[in-house]
């Protein structure tokens, strides 16, 4: 009976999955994109604290997820700040790569007015630079509300969304 429940022990713990940890993932600070009459009038203060915001919301529910491990992107966040991660021709991905992820994030903020604002993100593969995923969601209103609303969807809805980016049955 022992030799028995000892090879059954056996047989499930090699067979058992193994669990990997997950993903190292630098998720950088949002970008602001301002077209507005009322950004070129009265500046962008609201809009760069609510781009902070919404970074930490992000960063804090990907990680309670447990999908991700978020690495901590303080050793490279005043040259990526100094950068369009936009149009920087993949410095997202190399500042990312020197913090050891797997994962770059990225995201933008359009803001067409007060009332039109549009939030972007984009999840790159460290090791081939090529995009994995983008998200999008439209936002009315440029509050603190509004943009923590958005950011939700995009992560309930988007980013960890179990079929998204999945092919779609006909």
């Amino acid at each position: 009976m022992r030799v028995w429940l000892a090879f059954l022990l056996l047989s499930l713990a090699i067979t058992a999955p193994a669990r990997a940890d997950p993903p190292r993932l630098a998720v950088f600070d949002f970008e602001l994109v301002d077209t507005s009459l009322q950004g070129e009038a009265y500046g962008s203060k609201p809009e760069q604290e609510r781009l902070v915001q919404v970074g930490d919301q992000l960063r804090k529910q990907l990680a309670e997820s447990g999908k991700y491990a978020i690495v901590d992107i303080s050793p490279v966040n005043a040259a990526a700040h100094g950068s369009n991660l936009q149009a920087c021709g993949g410095c997202d991905v190399k500042y990312a790569e020197e913090l050891g992820s797997d994962l770059a994030m990225t995201g933008v903020v359009q803001k067409v007015s007060n009332l039109i604002l549009n939030m972007n993100i984009y999840l790159r593969d460290v090791h081939t630079g090529k995009l994995v995923t983008a998200a999008s969601v439209d936002l009315r209103g440029n509050t603190d509300e509004s943009w923590s609303r958005a950011i939700n969807y995009l992560v309930r809805n988007r980013l960890l969304a179990p079929d998204y980016g999945a092919p779609q049955s006909q």
